[in-house]
Parts: structure tokens; sequence; C-alpha cells
């Protein structure tokens, strides 16, 4: 089973996907609650350069207090991450399959939220 939704938006400015993703994702009612510029954090920490690289901590508050009340412990495993990286030919977008992240829980409640928000991100990505 893969762990991401993915899908490599060609030619495209990476602010620009990075833009859109925020659309898709407030569209479906997730906010961005962190922000990880990896490249930056990279440079400065280590003084490595890499390609365009940054990690979104998206939340759906609805479907998080609903995993919480069933789960309180899940607050380990959110926000749902979506990362932007610079590939070749474009930049890519995945987002955390939640159903997948979820496996290690044995609560078939949460599976079924996990499998809604997992729906939720594959409109998100097919959107942007």
């Amino acid at each position: 089973m893969s762990y991401t939704i993915d899908r490599v938006i060609e030619h495209a400015d990476f602010e620009d996907v990075d833009s859109r993703t925020r659309t898709a994702l407030a569209n479906h009612g997730f906010g961005v609650l962190t922000e990880i510029d990896v490249k930056a954090t990279m440079k400065k920490k280590i003084d490595v350069d890499m390609d365009p690289y940054r990690i979104l901590g998206a939340c759906n508050p609805n479907m998080a207090h609903q995993a919480i009340g069933m789960e309180p412990k899940v607050g380990a495993m959110l926000p749902c991450n979506v990362i932007l990286r610079q590939v070749e030919g474009g930049i890519q977008v995945s987002a955390i399959d939640p159903v997948a992240s979820m496996q290690a829980i044995d609560n078939d409640a949460l599976k079924s939220v996990a499998g809604q928000v997992r729906e939720m991100l594959t409109q998100v990505v097919a959107e942007i």
C-alpha cells in the first residue's frame, strides 16, 4: 500500500503550486497549522543546498475532533502532512494517506474517519 497520494504538476512554479495547494485544502475544510521550509532549514542547519521542499501540516478540525474523540492519542499522528517538492519536470504534491498512517491503531471507527479524510485529500490533490 502506498502511504501518499501523489500528483506532479508539470512545468509549474513552486510558489504557484503552494498557493493552489493551500486554496484546495481550504476548499475542503483544511487549515495549514504548520509549515516547514526544508530547503531553508537544511541550508541553515547543515549548509546543504537542495531543491525546493516544503511540508504543510494540514488539519480539518471537524475530522480531527472526531478522531481524537475516538482515540485520544491519535494526535501523535496529526496533522496530515502535505509535501511540495521540486522534481524533474515540475512540482510534486504528496499528501499522507491517512488510512495507511492509521493502520497501527486497532479501531474500526477511526479507520472509517481516516477513509473519509483520504477521500478529501484525494480531491484536494486532484484540484491543484
